[in-house]
């Protein structure tokens, strides 16, 4: 099994950063200079995404945490550090959190960005996407997946302070550091699909920030405060005008929230 890209920059204590749907380690450029001085950043790029290779026998969310995890674990062996995922990259950290890779210990800190359990709709979870809509993309990835991906980028700014700034990081992510496979884009929508981890939630004993934007059009901010809810050590936190991607249209608000967090017992 190849490892997986993987880039490290800062001193101190491992963050491990998972990015979303799509994207590369790129999207994390704008945070890394206001945490590299007291953590040292791990962000790794997703099976399929950017500079990581694809395999289609480990296509499921664990045998990818499990990919992930081990490429981490080769750089950071057994030593404390945190986790925080976005978007899609919150799913897979909710599963590590819950079954940590093999060679990790649990992390000691969890970060959620725009995080949901379940990213469809159901009549006990009212928080999440219509299946429809996701079978809409599904189909839009097999006769033109790029301009499926750049639609899905614009959905993420709407509503955002500095949208079009946003927007224009959202894209230079994928020019300047490659697109993700469309074999990988369209396994990993499926695991959007049908993905529900509310049955995990209850065993996550790290301390956990979640951050919600508050114009959300992906992951609404209820689905945020309902998974917030249902974990024991979690609080949520919603950052005012903002879409999908805070980290990138707030970004020193995000980095104090972090910080904060990071240092927190």
């Amino acid at each position: 099994m190849s490892p997986l890209h993987l880039e490290i920059r800062g001193d101190g204590a491992p963050l491990v950063l998972l990015h979303g749907w799509g994207l590369n380690v790129r999207i994390w450029d704008a945070l890394v200079p206001a945490l590299e001085a007291h953590r040292q950043l791990v962000a790794v790029d997703l099976p399929g995404h950017g500079r990581s290779p694809w395999c289609a026998e480990r296509s499921g969310a664990g045998a990818q945490v499990d990919w992930i995890g081990r490429t981490v674990a080769d750089r950071i062996g057994r030593a404390p550090y945190a986790l925080l995922g976005w978007s899609l990259g919150a799913q897979l950290a909710l599963r590590w959190a819950a079954q940590p890779p093999a060679g990790l210990r649990p992390p000691a800190h969890l970060v959620l960005i725009a995080a949901t359990p379940r990213f469809t709709a159901a009549p006990d979870w009212p928080h999440g996407t219509p299946q429809a809509r996701l079978l809409r993309v599904a189909e839009g990835l097999q006769s033109d997946y790029q301009r499926t991906v750049s639609e899905f980028l614009e959905l993420q700014v709407r509503g955002s302070a500095a949208g079009e700034a946003v927007l224009e990081r959202l894209r230079a992510a994928l020019f300047t550091h490659g697109e993700a496979v469309p074999e990988a884009l369209a396994a990993d929508l499926a695991l959007l699909r049908t993905t529900d981890l509310r049955g995990e939630l209850g065993g996550i004993d790290a301390p956990t920030l979640v951050l919600a934007g508050q114009y959300d059009r992906v992951v609404p901010p209820a689905a945020s405060r309902a998974l917030a809810a249902a974990m024991p050590h979690a609080r949520v936190v919603e950052v005012r005008r903002a879409a999908h991607a805070p980290f990138l249209s707030h970004t020193a608000e995000v980095a104090a929230l972090l910080a904060q967090f990071l240092t927190s017992k």
